[in-house]
């Protein structure tokens, strides 16, 4: 047990002073009046953070990649281990390892490592996060088309039953009864890739649909006379959406607006692939060459592919750039993401009983130490 001392802490809500948070193995274990500490916690080791300030780890729910490694080309424990060893390095604790359109057979094979692993957040890991191949052709952005089908039966009965934490598909190729499928097994249905009408997302948005897949790309835009997707989530309150914050998949302008629109129910994103963390010029997507130049990731043909994007410098683009508080943009990164996948009982906030995946900050919004699971790795 360890006390972080002489530190401001944003709690998730609000940011605290003269407090110190008190970390007993891997949980937060009390917040305190400095006053209070040597009465009631004496003797207590006490780490000195210098003024900096204390904030929950981010969470990022949608990864393709880091690190030099894919999830397409291997979904295994050592990519996972090393994808949160990068991840760490930027604040980033949780996220769910994403798979994009690709064929059955690799599917269930990732399906079956998941099931292997016992202990899936020691991993950093929430659970996988399948994205497509039952979305549209006419948004499927790197997305191989030869490879985009509705799914059958059987594979969405295989992935209903597995630790699949989210599943993005285009909800007018997509059968009711599927939707229905996966949100009653707690799987969180995401609509992308996606060329629907405003209507069709209102008919199958009932059937369980909770989450959107990087709002505004790959997706049916916003007209006066057609609202399509970005209409639709934009005017729902019942929807959450991640969105990529780093100056290229959209504007920051359509940045704000979402916020404006959206508040607590927009989060933050990465969507990196295996270059990010990396100086990797170019590597491999589901068959397509893909390269890295200008910070940007795109394939022969244009179309971006992923991102190289950390969860550290979204949080300075949300502020620098987008023009929002510390306090939100730490939000969209921690809090937001944990209230869209239903764990805010355990990680995006500082509290008594939470889990202690930590972040300290410095005046410029640099990492000065991350804390995973009780320990600094830094």
């Amino acid at each position: 047990m360890y006390a972080l001392v002489n530190g401001r802490i944003f709690d998730g809500e609000n940011t605290l002073f003269n407090r110190v948070v008190i970390i007993d193995g891997k949980n937060i274990k009390d917040i305190i009046k400095l006053e209070e500490l040597d009465e009631k916690y004496p003797n207590i080791e006490k780490k000195d953070v210098k003024g900096n300030l204390i904030a929950p780890a981010f969470i990022d729910l949608q990864l393709n990649g880091c690190g030099g490694v894919l999830v397409n080309d291997d979904v295994s424990v050592e990519t996972f281990k090393v994808m949160n060893e990068t991840n760490i390095k930027y604040g980033c604790t949780l996220f769910t390892p994403t798979l994009i359109t690709c064929p059955d057979e690799k599917i269930e094979d990732a399906l079956k490592v998941m099931d292997e692993i016992e202990d899936l957040e020691e991993l950093g890991v929430l659970g996988l996060h399948i994205e497509g191949p039952y979305i549209s052709v006419e948004k499927k952005g790197t997305h191989r088309e030869d490879y985009i089908r509705v799914m059958s039966d059987e594979i969405m009965e295989k992935i209903a039953k597995s630790k699949t934490a989210i599943f993005t598909l285009a909800p007018e190729n997509a059968k009711p009864e599927h939707i229905e499928l996966l949100a009653k097994n707690g799987i969180k249905v995401a609509l992308g890739h996606t060329n629907a009408t405003y209507e069709q997302v209102s008919e199958k948005k009932p059937y369980g649909i909770s989450l959107v897949t990087h709002l505004y790309n790959g997706m049916s835009s916003f007209t006066h006379r057609e609202p399509g997707v970005v209409g639709a989530v934009l005017d729902s309150n019942d929807l959450y959406a991640g969105i990529i914050v780093d100056g290229f998949h959209c504007h920051y302008a359509s940045v704000r607006i979402a916020i404006e629109a959206l508040g607590e129910k927009l989060y933050l994103v990465t969507d990196a692939a295996s270059p990010a963390g990396t100086d990797m010029p170019e590597f491999m997507f589901e068959g397509k060459r893909c390269f890295h130049k200008d910070g940007q990731l795109r394939n022969e043909a244009g179309d971006l592919a992923g991102s190289v994007l950390t969860m550290d410098q979204g949080v300075r683009n949300l502020v620098e750039h987008v023009g929002i508080s510390l306090e939100e943009a730490l939000r969209m990164a921690s809090l937001y993401p944990a209230k869209a996948v239903n764990i805010d009982n355990r990680y995006g906030r500082i509290k008594p009983g939470h889990i202690a995946d930590l972040v300290v900050l410095d005046e410029k919004i640099e990492l000065v130490d991350v804390i995973v699971k009780g320990i600094s790795r830094r």
